[in-house]
């Protein structure tokens, strides 16, 4: 889900929260849980206190992603099988095709094998269809993963460049200004050199439009087992190197000090925008950016696009259990998943009820959306669902590809090397099919 969080998590096993991590007996009642942070841990634990009838232990297996620690944990016991094989799982964004529809797949079992009736749950509950797309195995068209969490972005700014350079900080004005919905950069550009006028960085760094970009491309980075650059894509170069000549943002990567500072209005010029889901302003503006609370607002992005997102998926060894535990995995399933009531994990998650906190964030179920509040100090009291349920709604999961882990660390790498001069257009796009060749064995 949330990588800044993810990376931040050390390699652990989290046994002390119920059963004793990697001592599941064959005998004991207990659900083997593999999850890459805290998050879901946190929610099996909830889901007890909720159902202290239930009858089983959550044994769970915390696995940092960090070098692929998660992968190769979950791999292994994967293909073991065995008293320690998972029975629930979990994969974000960056990786969950892998599970969900490629190498690793065979293992997932339908959520109908378990017993849950999907279809009817996925229309009940109006699941986000873009989440349901990557959770879909093409070999049978089975649901095999949905995901808690709606990811879709909007464009985050600050009230106060906004009220200075433009004259206004309504969200629905900014968003005309900066061509909201518009499928073209065009407007983008002209609100940049307005910005730069008076001093400000339309956006801390490239990475800042990068997932817009590439998740809103007309297709993925492997078409029929070759490489694949769509015009999206490598119009990003363009507009990469676009921001570095004309001095519109302050040269930041992503995820690293300079783009915290930007959050926090402590850079080298003020930042007016990042372009982010939901999760992005809670645990990372949020937690980078606390001389900037209450002043951040969110209107619609002038590309619909996701990011991140956490997919909740069983093994096909859950779907062998006995009728009692596979009823029990179903039901937590069920309760992460599809359910919509006030004691379902959605409600408690939009609505800031799992922590103390009282943390809001955009969930799948758009029935959930609804009925429940999305308004938020850090951003000055907006209510942040009124634009995040449509960026929910618009976002399409059909560009993914199973290997855009890897191929976007090469892309992203190749990318700054051209916007640094180091390397021609040309250049970097064949050392980018070079690496990628040599390292993933695709073909260009």
């Amino acid at each position: 889900m949330k990588k800044v969080i993810a990376s931040a998590l050390c390699l652990t096993m989290a046994a002390a929260m119920f059963a004793g991590c990697n001592k599941s007996g064959k005998n004991k009642k207990e659900i083997n849980l593999y999850t890459f942070t805290d998050e879901v841990a946190g929610m099996a634990k909830k889901y007890k206190e909720l159902n202290p009838d239930f009858k089983y232990e959550f044994n769970v297996t915390q696995v940092a992603t960090d070098g692929g620690g998660y992968q190769q944990t979950l791999d292994a016991a994967l293909a073991a099988g065995g008293a320690e094989a998972p029975d629930i799982y979990c994969a974000e964004a960056a990786f969950v095709l892998k599970y969900a529809q490629g190498a690793a797949s065979e293992y997932a079992a339908p959520y109908e094998d378990l017993g849950i009736d999907v279809k009817k749950g996925i229309e009940d509950a109006g699941i986000a269809q873009y989440t349901v797309e990557i959770g879909t195995r093409p070999s049978d068209g089975k649901v095999v993963g949905l995901g808690y969490q709606a990811t879709g972005g909007c464009m985050i700014y600050r009230a106060d460049i906004a009220q200075e350079v433009f004259g206004t900080d309504d969200p629905e004005k900014i968003g005309e200004i900066m061509g909201a919905g518009s499928g073209s950069w065009d407007k983008f550009w002209a609100a940049a050199e307005q910005l730069k006028s008076k001093g400000y960085a339309i956006v801390s760094g490239d990475g800042d439009i990068w997932h817009s970009v590439e998740n809103s491309s007309s297709s993925g980075w492997v078409v029929d087992g070759k490489l694949n650059i769509s015009k999206e894509r490598e119009e990003f170069m363009d507009m990469s190197k676009k921001l570095k000549d004309n001095n519109y943002h302050n040269d930041t990567q992503d995820w690293q000090e300079g783009w915290f500072a930007d959050m926090n209005g402590t850079g080298e010029k003020g930042v007016f925008t990042f372009f982010g889901p939901a999760w992005l302003i809670n645990y990372t503006l949020g937690d980078n950016g606390k001389d900037q609370a209450g002043n951040y607002r969110v209107t619609t992005p002038p590309v619909g696009f996701f990011w991140g997102g956490t997919w909740i998926l069983a093994s096909k060894y859950a779907a062998e259990a006995s009728d009692e535990k596979k009823a029990a995995i179903a039901d937590f399933i069920t309760w992460i998943t599809l359910d919509t009531s006030e004691t379902g994990l959605q409600y408690l998650w939009a609505n800031g009820l799992m922590n103390d906190a009282g943390t809001k964030d955009c969930v799948a179920s758009s029935v959930v959306m609804d009925k429940s509040d999305g308004k938020c100090d850090f951003l000055g009291g907006q209510n942040m669902f009124e634009y995040f349920v449509p960026a929910n709604a618009g976002a399409n999961g059909k560009c993914l590809t199973e290997s855009d882990e890897d191929i976007n660390q090469i892309w992203r790498d190749q990318v700054r090397q051209y916007t640094a001069g180091e390397k021609t257009k040309e250049e970097a796009i064949e050392a980018f099919k070079t690496e990628v060749a040599n390292k993933l064995s695709i073909p260009s």
